[in-house]
């Protein structure tokens, strides 16, 4: 089956946020670079994803204009195969990606970028319901610490273990980067 890794915003934006952690992102660049590594090693082809939304200002990480909207600096630079801009939490919408894939006769995709519980799940979810096989590589996507509507902090490791639970054998295969990797051999 046709595979293709799935690079979700991984964008210097996310760095403007009050919530941004460099501690929290050193595993997520490792396993990130690792699963870019490998897929570019075994030649799948390799989309990137860029999120796009709010007033079009400078002052808006997520705006063109501000200069953001650009690869994140930790992940390995790699030549994409094809660059979609999305301004929803799916990849899927609206932004030409499910043409591209088809055309492509892609059949799973390897899902990866930031945030584990926004954009990567949502595309997972989405993806698997318009028919494609996803493999979900938790540890080569990022989220932070967030609070509950209670007010109980939540962790980013519990963040993560929370979507790798709703989302294994319903929407995807949860993977490390090698087994990802295997399964695209």
């Amino acid at each position: 089956m046709k595979t293709c890794l799935i690079v979700i915003d991984a964008q210097e934006s996310f760095r403007q946020r009050p919530y941004w952690n460099e501690g929290v992102a050193a595993p997520y660049f490792a396993a990130q670079n690792a699963l870019i590594a490998g897929a570019a090693e075994a030649g799948l082809p390799i989309v990137r994803i860029y999120h796009v939304d709010g007033p079009s200002t400078a002052a808006n990480p997520f705006a063109v204009e501000s200069g953001f909207v650009r690869p994140i600096e930790g992940v390995a630079g790699f030549e994409a195969a094809a660059t979609f801009t999305k301004h929803r939490h799916s990849a899927l919408v609206n932004s030409g990606l499910d043409i591209w894939l088809t055309q492509q006769g892609i059949g799973r995709l390897i899902v990866s970028g930031i945030r584990t519980e926004q954009c990567c799940e949502t595309t997972t979810r989405h993806a698997s319901d318009l028919g494609w096989e996803v493999d979900y590589v938790t540890n080569a996507t990022l989220t932070f610490d967030m609070v509950q509507p209670d007010g109980t902090p939540l962790s980013a490791a519990d963040i993560k273990a929370r979507t790798a639970t709703v989302l294994a054998g319903r929407f995807a295969t949860i993977c490390g980067v090698a087994q990802a990797l295997e399964r695209a051999a």
